[in-house]
């Protein structure tokens, strides 16, 4: 009788010692909730980086001024005006897997590449303009919501000091050591304030009609600023301005120092400095 309760008193111990094991071990066992405080647009848990898809190369370069490093470009930069862009089913794929998505007014595709890739990422307006001011005020914007402070104040001091080395040379440049009179397109005024140049008439985006062309022309303009992506051809015939090509996109690289620095040339030459 003895050995008996011995046997059952281990089979009990025995079964218990299993049923904690189990327990403790079980994969059926309900995971903890997810973190209910979790802001759409935020990096996922476990990644330092926010991963960034931008409609073209222009917000790309503000997203990386602004110290974004995973960034994916929709648009590609041989395509001349991005409103008109198509986007295909790799870009929605893209746009799924982003934190944030970055677009202009003027393209208007991009809320649909949105809701089409069915993404939770953060869709940020982005104000398309190569001012220093506005550029400078994107970046914060930018860095604000990606985390990077850090990295867009050391991008911007550098680019003040580029833009102050550029805006000297020209302003060295000018013929007669006169500001030269400018028309521009509504998309390159920021080059004529590169160049200290003086502001005399704006036009486009639409070609100028032969009033504009009369009231521009008046104004005897030394130079006329085209948009080279959004060209309506020769601006002002016959009046004696010469006509310069203005990029506003960056390169593959993504860098929007370049874009200066190609202006400010282009801008010397036109205003006849070797």
């Amino acid at each position: 009788m003895a050995r008996t309760r011995v046997r059952i008193s281990s089979l009990l111990a025995l079964s218990a010692a299993l049923a904690l094991v189990t327990g403790c071990g079980n994969s059926t066992d309900p995971k903890p909730a997810a973190d209910s405080s979790a802001q759409a647009g935020a990096p996922a848990a476990g990644k330092d980086k926010p991963v960034v898809v931008v409609t073209t190369t222009w917000e790309g370069a503000f997203a990386k001024a602004a110290g974004a490093e995973d960034v994916k470009v929709i648009v590609p930069q041989s395509v001349h005006h991005a409103p008109d862009y198509d986007p295909k089913p790799s870009d929605l794929a893209a746009v799924a897997k982003a934190d944030f998505v970055l677009y202009a007014p003027f393209e208007p595709y991009a809320a649909k590449i949105k809701e089409a890739a069915g993404s939770k990422a953060k869709l940020v307006e982005v104000n398309l303009d190569n001012d220093p001011d506005k550029v400078k005020a994107e970046v914060d914007k930018l860095a604000g919501l990606f985390g990077t402070q850090d990295a867009a104040t050391k991008w911007k001091a550098g680019f003040d000091t580029e833009y102050g080395t550029l805006n000297k040379n020209l302003q060295a440049a000018w013929p007669g050591g006169k500001s030269p009179s400018v028309v521009t397109q509504v998309f390159t005024g920021w080059a004529a304030k590169l160049a200290g140049a003086t502001s005399v008439g704006t036009y486009g985006p639409e070609a100028v009609t032969p009033s504009q062309l009369a009231e521009l022309s008046a104004k005897k303009p030394s130079l006329v600023l085209d948009n080279a992506h959004m060209s309506t051809g020769s601006v002002l015939p016959d009046s004696g301005a010469k006509q310069v090509k203005i990029v506003n996109y960056p390169g593959e690289d993504l860098d929007l120092l370049p874009v200066y620095r190609n202006a400010a040339a282009e801008l010397k030459k036109a205003m006849g400095a070797s």
